[in-house]
């Protein structure tokens, strides 16, 4: 049970005390009312920037260019990290077999065009086409071409009529091949001697599986076979992007099975959507050499689909230093009279600065072509023929000039015939299919990560802590960054209470607290952490009898209105759902990625408030020896996230979790909602990630498994401790566990 003997239970007779105590101290603060642990005067709320708009992928997005290489390099390991978390590819999934087809080889003379399929997931279609030069000689260059968003994708067909326009404009130069700059590029690739593969986004053109985008469906938010974009798949970090990005990945994958393609000199270069699954994958792969993203790196406009937003992927970040991540490779940026036109002013001189870090400041440029609209036109294209010729050492005469070519339709570039059908596994039963094969991958995964010894426990931190910390989206503040303004100071006899304002002065943050102080403090603190807030201190105008137990004992006890807490809502209001991102009325314009993908979940948000009322405190100037956090309810979920990143800095974690579950929500706004928690372990691996510091917890059974097996690995299993008791009387046994000596 609990390990102790309630009929000579000291707490017993200090809960007795604590209940005259109670009495007591309501007369001797008469005049002190009900809403005596407020900070602010009614109505008013604390100054705190998180209280304001959210923000949205049409912000600013400015790249602070680190001082020194080595931050850089640690900046750059912790960015990689939070990218492959928010594409649910950390740690990254299970290769399987392409099974790649490549046929209907089709000779234009000086390069060839062939048709490709292969499966980048057992039974999930990658279908494009391969460009390869006529003569190839020893190993060449390969590169990959995503489309983005232009109508038909890998199909798309201006019309003679546009490109005559475009030809006037000067944007274009022949009738024939300006139909399609898709098609352009690939081409004049091809013929500068390399092997190119062009490919589908997912619902385009010849990739009939999956719809685009479906968005938000209530039929497919089901606590079993669900879809993609509700709850449950967001629970699990399984979003349309990580498996475009997935996509890109295995697309190089198999343009490296190629026996002619070189493996160390491979590029990536799109527009657009394009452009962002280039940045992408170059953020994510270290095999590409070359990178090109167009018109869509920049300070603003972050992409608008849901192919190019996820969970936690810009938080803190934005395109401009997601393409700073392949820094000190050759990366050529082209802008344009789009969101991009500032990249001159805005962006590209920040991150020709990161490069001059590398002494590499000749690699990265930028084509600014600011009189055209949005595009890959002729002159953006031959801005990147010279990159590409430079960097790949193609060794011909500068400028590449392109040429006209044949242009094909879809009819002749389509992957699908009689002999080679379209899949028949295909809409949201399959949807649901590939969601089941994902979930389960990943478990095992996860699972086999669970260590079994201090070596073993060294990856399961790096990676679910890992992925615990992205998600958190926290640490523990520097002391310097913190202040406290007194409001209140009153004399309750045997001990003090003090009230005011927490300050973060960076983060420009603000949280209500108070602290009771003994007279005759032991030099230890326990901060009550509980859905009430601060207010749990003080319930119904009288003073909790265990706090009061507390303070008879010698504890300064300490409480905080987190977020949505208490004094950040109005009179009579009560949180019962997070502000969400709509972009517009479309089913996926109302997918999560659009808010949790560009601000942290309210439930981090609360962690983090902790972490900066464990930091004051551990830090203040009268030196506490030990500082404990009690749990209560909800509560429990954000005192074990702070232990989970502030680890040592708390002595003791008690927590009452009455059996909560992340895996149970089915509401994207719901206050507990925390997108990834349950593809790494929901509670239990929260709770895990104390060890090996003293955990105690009630309100979960006989143990877990999970728990026991870390603490075990990491020879504290002593220090985990299982309560069956309930209610008041499990309380009561946590904060006798929390005053042991």
């Amino acid at each position: 049970m609990c390990g102790l003997d309630w009929e000579r239970c000291r707490f017993w007779k200090i809960w007795v005390v604590a209940s005259c105590l109670a009495v007591a101290a309501t007369a001797e603060g008469a005049s002190w009312a009900e809403d005596s642990l407020r900070v602010l005067p009614e109505g008013k709320k604390p100054q705190d920037r998180r209280l304001g708009p959210l923000k949205t992928l049409n912000d600013y997005f400015p790249f602070q260019v680190p001082q020194s290489l080595h931050q850089w390099k640690k900046r750059r390991g912790e960015l990689r990290r939070q990218v492959l978390v928010s594409q649910g590819l950390w740690p990254l999934w299970e290769k399987t077999p392409l099974r790649a087809r490549v046929y209907g080889r089709r000779d234009m003379g000086d390069y060839t065009v062939e048709k490709v399929h292969f499966e980048s997931l057992p039974g999930f279609f990658v279908t494009g086409n391969l460009y390869r030069p006529t003569r190839i000689q020893g190993k060449v260059p390969g590169v990959l071409c995503p489309h983005g968003h232009w109508g038909g994708g890998r199909f798309h067909d201006a019309g003679t009529n546009r490109v005559r326009w475009q030809i006037v404009r000067g944007e274009e130069r022949f009738q024939r091949g300006g139909r399609s700059p898709l098609q352009a590029r690939c081409v004049q690739l091809a013929r500068m001697g390399c092997v190119v593969f062009h490919w589908d986004m997912i619902g385009y053109a010849d990739s009939v599986q999956l719809a685009h985008r479906p968005g938000v469906r209530e039929h497919m938010n089901t606590l079993q076979n669900w879809g993609f974009f509700s709850p449950q798949a967001e629970l699990r970090l399984q979003n349309m992007m990580g498996l475009q990005t997935w996509n890109s990945i295995r697309a190089l994958d198999f343009l490296l099975s190629l026996p002619e393609v070189d493996p160390n000199r491979i590029a990536v270069t799109g527009a657009s959507g394009g452009g962002t699954q280039t940045f992408m994958l170059c953020a994510v792969d270290d095999r590409p050499l070359v990178s090109v993203p167009a018109v869509m790196v920049s300070t603003a406009m972050q992409g608008g689909c849901t192919c190019e937003n996820a969970p936690y992927l810009r938080i803190g970040t934005g395109n401009v230093e997601l393409a700073a991540l392949f820094a000190p490779k050759p990366q050529a940026l082209i802008a344009a009279n789009d969101w991009t036109k500032e990249m001159p002013t805005k962006g590209f001189p920040q991150l020709r600065q990161l490069y001059r870090l590398y002494g590499a400041a000749n690699l990265v440029s930028l084509g600014a072509f600011l009189h055209f609209g949005h595009n890959y036109n002729s002159v953006s294209r031959h801005f990147m023929y010279q990159w590409m010729n430079r960097q790949l050492k193609l060794g011909l005469p500068d400028p590449v000039i392109e040429r006209d070519y044949e242009f094909l339709t879809a009819k002749e570039l389509t992957v699908w015939d009689d002999q080679h059908p379209a899949p028949s596994q295909r809409g949201e039963e399959f949807e649901r299919q590939l969601l089941r094969y994902l979930t389960q991958m990943t478990q095992r995964q996860i699972q086999a990560l669970v260590p079994r010894n201090k070596q073993q426990l060294q990856e399961y931190r790096r990676v679910v802590g890992g992925a615990f910390e992205v998600m958190l989206g926290h640490r523990l503040p520097e002391p310097k960054h913190l202040e406290f303004k007194k409001v209140r100071e009153q004399d309750q006899g045997s001990w003090i209470l003090f009230s005011g304002l927490l300050r973060h002065t960076e983060q420009k943050e603000e949280l209500p607290v108070v602290f009771l102080l003994p007279k005759q403090w032991n030099r230890e603190v326990v901060i009550w952490v509980a859905p009430e807030g601060k207010a749990a201190l003080r319930p119904k105008g009288q003073w909790h009898p265990q706090v009061l137990g507390l303070l008879q004992r010698g504890y300064c006890v300490a409480a905080a209105d987190l977020l949505y807490q208490g004094e950040f809502l109005s009179a009579g209001e009560k949180f019962q759902r997070v502000r969400m991102v709509r972009s517009g009325r479309q089913p996926w314009q109302q997918a999560a990625c659009y808010t949790y993908g560009y601000n942290l979940p309210v439930l981090s948000e609360r962690v983090g408030d902790l972490l900066h009322l464990i930091a004051f405190v551990r830090h203040h100037k009268h030196q506490p020896e030990r500082v404990h956090v009690l749990g209560i309810g909800s509560g429990a979920l954000w005192a074990a996230g702070a232990r989970l990143l502030a680890g040592a800095q708390v002595d003791r974690l008690a927590v009452l979790t009455q059996g909560f579950r992340f895996r149970r929500i089915n509401r994207l706004d719901h206050p507990h909602f925390l997108p990834g928690v349950v593809k790494y372990g929901d509670v239990p691996a929260m709770l895990a990630l104390s060890a090996p510091w003293p955990l105690w917890v009630a309100g979960e059974g006989p143990g877990l498994e999970l728990v026991n097996q870390v603490y075990q690995a990491a020879g504290a299993s002593e220090a985990v401790h299982w309560c069956q008791l309930q209610g008041s009387q499990a309380l009561q046994a946590a904060l006798e566990w929390l005053c042991q000596e």
